[in-house]
């Protein structure tokens, strides 16, 4: 029997496009981080302590539950169980916004310890790498809200499957860039 019977890439092909660059333009910003990083060791740790790793460990495991919980709703779409797919979607939603108000939380405990953008090279990176990333969390949760409404009836068409795992797929992305984004700024010494 072949083992590749019933099997597809998910999504659309055009969304590989967009997580190929999505990717490629991490990658260079983390490329540019560990090269910065390389010429002031000692000065990214030190900025790297003000950070809370806590925080970061926290919205880690958000993100990680909200991964499980889209999964899970797709694959409830795919069994048809229009029941169970929305309120995981939503769930995944919640998740979503807990990383955003944790977010928020951390920026506004830097902001009154007097850290800044223009405070050290570290922080130029961590505010650009965190907010960029936080855009595409708000934008694969305006995603999430709408599965939760979309799903509520048995889809019909091929296409419509092919939109539910191109989004989830894209918040895969998120949470795969978050786990590098995580690695590089709270862990990496």
């Amino acid at each position: 029997m072949d083992s590749q019977a019933g099997r597809h890439i998910p999504g659309e092909a055009g969304l590989w496009l967009l997580i190929f660059g999505e990717m490629s333009f991490f990658t260079a910003l983390f490329g540019a981080f560990l090269r910065a990083r390389g010429a002031d060791p000692a000065g990214f740790d030190l900025a790297r302590a003000a950070l809370s790793r806590t925080t970061g460990i926290a919205n880690t495991l958000v993100l990680l539950t909200s991964s499980l919980l889209v999964a899970k709703a797709v694959e409830a779409v795919r069994s048809g169980d229009t029941a169970r797919a929305p309120r995981l979607f939503r769930a995944g939603l919640g998740c979503a916004l807990g990383f955003v108000a944790l977010k928020g939380l951390e920026y506004t405990s830097l902001f009154s310890q007097g850290v800044t953008l223009g405070s050290h090279p570290f922080f130029g990176f961590y505010f650009g790498l965190t907010a960029l990333h936080l855009g595409h969390v708000v934008i694969g949760s305006a995603f999430l809200l709408l599965l939760s409404r979309f799903t509520r009836r048995p889809l019909a068409k091929p296409s419509h499957f092919a939109l539910v795992e191109s989004a989830g797929v894209f918040w895969h992305m998120v949470d795969l860039l978050w786990l590098v984004i995580f690695a590089l700024l709270y862990l990496v010494e």
